[in-house]
């Protein structure tokens, strides 16, 4: 059944015809609704979610996500991250080693002349928040379908036809697909797509301090995957722990104080002491791409585009530049909404960006994970290298913050050569 977040009702199998239908009504699909409603208010939006409508809350447990400074100067420009910075925790410091061996690196905000290399955010903060502005825009109503998902697609020369599970039919001049890794509507639309298993899985909890963390944010090395400690607000971390599959699923049976125990002998105490551990999830890592962002009326976004390693917290950076991508496309061509030229326009502005930033996070992993005592002396060389020199610090910190994604390719992995 239709409904939307200002109620209007449709007719189960009648035609719904709209802008835009956005597949997927998650954190990129939201944002995406939200951003299109501060630029083109007038245009008419769906969304398909399978999902039924769920009050978010936040907690002990919220998962998190890591947001470069140049998200935030994005979330700014579309008025959302006034209602989000004081949920958020700035990151003043990264640290970055490899364990077991000398090399270390450390930016600083201050050093590099900027007032915070990014922030960690909670995702139920940001679900809220856009659902909030999208339920007090006076615009045309967003239209929602959920619990409900496309069965059927058919793009003619102007517009897609969609067919829904709960028998309504809706035609969109672009349909945007944000479901995920395991989009289906991907691969009912006919996109083929990479994929490349890590043979690791991610272990993510928050974690209790007995002592303030400064706002510094960790990437620790280890032989079986990168430690991430993103700093919190309350005093707290979020930890993802990359680790071998098998080592993962043991961390996950383990009761809370062995698992902190187990944290704690990992990384040491260079954070602090850990005193309290939130509830654990864990997935499997992967790379998966598609082999192209966009077909006849249709376009990718988010993980249903690229799912990357957590290696370098770059998935939902690399998302937002997706939906700045198509926000600008509606606003360069606004009547002609998914033709040839819109779509031409997102698929040369993400191309790239994205081939870089999946060359960025693979070949961390690769060069992380080699035993090889030559390539870790290389690898620890370029960690030095980049703490006593400033202008090969510059690459990296350009990536963290996400102001230039294809500058870190250069000096980091010539380094660590």
């Amino acid at each position: 059944m239709a409904n939307s977040i200002n109620p209007s009702r449709t007719t189960e199998g009648s035609t719904s015809e709209v802008d835009i239908a956005i597949a997927g009504g998650g954190m990129v699909g939201l944002t995406l609704a939200y951003a299109l409603r501060q630029v083109a208010p007038d245009k008419t939006i769906a969304i398909i979610e399978q999902q039924p409508a769920q009050q978010a809350s936040v907690s002990f447990d919220s998962r998190s996500i890591a947001l470069a400074a140049g998200s935030i100067k994005q979330l700014a420009a579309w008025r959302l991250w006034p209602s989000l910075a004081a949920k958020a925790c700035p990151i003043q410091h990264i640290h970055v080693s490899d364990r077991g061996h000398f090399g270390k690196c450390y930016l600083a905000a201050e050093s590099l002349g900027v007032s915070e290399l990014g922030a960690v955010l909670e995702v139920e903060h940001l679900g809220q928040a856009v659902q909030q502005h999208l339920a007090a825009a006076s615009a045309e109503p967003l239209q929602w379908y959920r619990p409900d998902h496309i069965t059927a697609l058919h793009s003619d020369i102007d517009a897609v036809q969609l067919q829904l599970s709960s028998g309504h039919s809706l035609k969109a001049g672009l349909l945007v697909i944000c479901e995920g890794g395991g989009s289906p509507t991907r691969q009912l639309a006919g996109f083929q797509s990479k994929h490349q298993a890590y043979q690791q899985t991610a272990v993510i909890a928050n974690l209790a301090l007995d002592q303030p963390h400064q706002q510094r944010a960790f990437e620790r090395f280890t032989e079986h995957g990168p430690i991430a400690l993103l700093p919190l607000n309350e005093q707290r971390y979020s930890l993802v722990w990359t680790t071998a599959s098998s080592e993962a699923a043991h961390l996950m049976q383990l009761d809370d104080s062995q698992f902190l125990a187990a944290v704690q002998q990992a990384f040491g105490y260079r954070a602090g002491r850990f005193s309290r551990a939130g509830q654990r999830s864990s997935y499997p890592l992967a790379l998966r791409q598609a082999e192209s962002p966009v077909r006849h009326r249709i376009a990718l976004a988010g993980n249903s585009l690229h799912s990357l390693h957590p290696i370098a917290g770059q998935g939902f950076n690399l998302a937002l530049r997706d939906i700045t991508a198509l926000v600008d496309g509606v606003l360069t061509y606004p009547s002609a909404i998914g033709g040839y030229s819109m779509l031409r326009q997102y698929q040369q502005a993400r191309q790239h960006d994205m081939q870089q930033v999946v060359h960025f996070t693979d070949g961390l992993v690769r060069l992380f994970s080699n035993p090889s005592r030559l390539v870790a002396l290389g690898r620890n060389l370029g960690l030095v290298g980049m703490l006593l020199c400033d202008e090969l610090q510059q690459p990296l910190a350009q990536q963290a913050m996400g102001l230039q994604a294809s500058a870190t390719k250069s000096a980091f992995f010539q380094a660590a050569r």
